[in-house]
């Protein structure tokens, strides 16, 4: 007896999901830009939510702004392999980390992860997805990013000149990243690091 072929659909399958790196020295307006980015840029992009060990500040929310763990258990998923990338940063004692899982998840649903991490950690995350789209958001120049560092006014001068200095080795780093995008403008920055991902979509 010959089976007749189902006319029921089968459930779509989505395409694979994309990874984005996003870097940029402190105060080049990473921030700002990639809020923008999200609202208004129409592809399926997914902010990857960091895990960190420093406390929750007024105005955040666990899940959304990070995701805080008490040290013991970030040093749990540390040992256990869990992240992507993870370091201490500023020599304050809390750590940061992307954690696997979600990103993965993330890209198997077909999304465009975004990842907002610093060189050493792109170049860590590289290292299992060597295909990723990498954009540095550059400030021009380093003067100009020292002027808008002092411009904020919320940093000592100890602290500002160690922004400065890892500032500089990162801007250094720049040209191994796939695309340069001059930040002058957030709404320029944020048109054409849009129009570097939509060229990516039809690639």
């Amino acid at each position: 007896m010959s089976q007749q072929p189902s006319n029921a659909q089968q459930p779509a399958v989505p395409d694979a999901g994309k990874l984005i790196i996003i870097s940029g020295p402190s105060g080049v307006g990473k921030t700002t830009v990639l809020k923008r980015l999200f609202q208004t840029c129409e592809l399926p992009l997914e902010a990857s939510v960091s895990a960190t060990t420093r406390p929750r500040r007024a105005g955040e929310t666990d899940g959304v702004s990070y995701h805080y763990m008490p040290p013991a258990q970030f040093e749990k998923h540390r040992q256990n392999g869990d992240f992507l990338e993870c370091c201490e940063v500023f020599g304050y004692g809390h750590w940061y980390g992307t954690l696997q899982e979600p990103v993965t998840t993330g890209l198997q649903a077909g999304k465009w992860v975004i990842l907002e991490v610093d060189v050493e950690g792109a170049a860590k995350v590289l290292k299992h997805y060597p295909d990723a789209n990498t954009i540095f958001i550059h400030p021009g120049s380093l003067e100009e990013l020292e002027q808008r560092l002092r411009g904020r006014g919320t940093e000592s001068e100890e602290v500002l000149k160690t922004r400065l200095d890892v500032a500089k080795r990162e801007m250094d780093a720049s040209s191994s990243y796939r695309h340069i995008v001059i930040n002058q403008s957030v709404q320029q920055t944020v048109n054409d690091i849009c129009t570097l991902l939509q060229q990516v979509e039809k690639n």
